[in-house]
């Protein structure tokens, strides 16, 4: 007799499991513990097979019968359902596998294993996020530049369009990364290089005149605020570092006996180590940091936590206290002045110079001279740099 909805609802388990046929070898399983569990059975190739499809009533009476349907006509044409079913779930996983967000999640496991710094395997994963709702779900070979263009055209809604420039190049890394390793054989965000507003570049702010960063200067030996804060904002002008660099440099870096500041492969723009020699001002300065956070592993701490680094606000800030607009000065702007006034100077090899900025040249032998050759002229740039500044503030 056929199964109805009411009868497979008051179905009831008893101490071993009993099966109730709807006919056409689809039947219900009903377990001790009152599981309704759907089986079809089926002979295939002179020997006979049970087929799981699912409980009930989450497949339901409509859902088997289809299904043994669908059987009978497999059957029919000589095909194994139950091998059959296997491809399919098969096919599935490789579908989701092929999904933009597995091959991203890849692609950030590729990149942390190679040793890419923890801030940029977060920011790229911040970026690819803000369209994980558009295509994180679609096949990576069949998402076209329009649907990209839906998580970036929202962004821009915003305003934010330099945000929507990263996010689209990011996307392109992924579909890049799905191209090498054969997962598809286009990158559509090619496509979309002209569609998108262009950001208005500002550059950051850097005093390049040397009266006017004598009063910058001035300025910041004279600040009052947090002495950690004056402390960063003169290593910054003495150093010239990335800010980041700086703000998140630890004790252990620092080699007093050499005069030389050694900043890991992990924490450099270019994942390389970088080593910078230190003047007799600039051992002064850290000395006296030493004495205010030298008990701790940071050398900037956040003021809430000894665990946390300074603010990437907190440098700027204090310029802006001091009177200096975002468009007249940045921390950031150091790199430049420094940059700017040294090749003035004429003293000094622009390999040097870019050298110690932590530029990179053209090819690894130019990466080579930069690590080496040039050591002994940064020493001595760093002295005269450190004395021009000293001069420079008191002019």
């Amino acid at each position: 007799m056929a199964l109805t909805d009411t009868a497979l609802k008051g179905l009831k388990p008893t101490e071993k499991p009993t099966k109730h046929s709807d006919g056409g070898g689809l039947h219900v399983l009903v377990s001790p513990k009152g599981s309704k569990l759907w089986r079809l059975s089926y002979r295939f190739d002179g020997k006979q097979q049970t087929l799981a499809l699912g409980s009930y009533p989450a497949v339901t009476l409509a859902d088997a019968r289809r299904e043994r349907e669908n059987v009978k006509a497999l059957l029919a044409k000589g095909i194994n359902p139950s091998q059959h079913a296997k491809l399919e779930r098969i096919a599935k996983r490789s579908s989701n596998a092929l999904t933009f967000k597995a091959v991203t999640e890849e692609f950030l496991e590729k990149i942390a294993k190679e040793g890419k710094a923890e801030t940029t395997q977060n920011k790229k994963e911040w970026l690819l996020g803000l369209a994980m709702a558009d295509i994180g779900a679609r096949p990576i070979s069949e998402i076209t530049a329009s649907e990209v263009l839906v998580p970036l055209r929202r962004i821009e809604a915003k305003g934010n369009y330099e945000t929507a420039r990263r996010v689209r190049s990011t996307i392109g890394q992924i579909f890049r990364y799905a191209i090498a390793t054969a997962r598809t054989d286009n990158d559509p965000t090619f496509g979309l290089k002209g569609a998108l507003t262009a950001p208005v570049v500002t550059h950051r702010a850097a005093i390049t005149d040397k009266k006017t960063f004598g009063g910058l200067l001035r300025s910041i030996w004279a600040y009052e605020g947090m002495p950690e804060t004056r402390l960063a904002l003169q290593l910054m002008a003495l150093l010239y570092p990335r800010p980041g660099e700086l703000r998140q440099a630890t004790w252990s870096e620092i080699d007093f006996d050499k005069a030389v500041w050694t900043l890991p492969a992990s924490r450099m723009k270019m994942r390389r180590e970088h080593r910078k020699p230190l003047s007799a001002q600039a051992l002064a300065i850290l000395k006296e940091l030493h004495t205010l956070t030298g008990d701790g592993k940071l050398m900037f701490p956040a003021v809430t936590s000894r665990t946390r680094t300074m603010s990437e606000n907190t440098m700027n800030s204090a310029l802006r206290r001091m009177g200096f607009s975002q468009q007249e000065a940045t921390a950031h702007g150091f790199r430049a002045s420094a940059s700017s006034l040294l090749n003035e100077s004429g003293k000094w090899s622009p390999d040097a110079i870019e050298a110690e900025l932590a530029h990179v040249g053209a090819d690894e032998v130019r990466k080579a001279y930069h690590r080496a050759l040039y050591w002994d002229e940064r020493v001595k740039m760093a002295g005269w740099w450190a004395t021009y500044l000293d001069e420079t503030r008191q002019t």
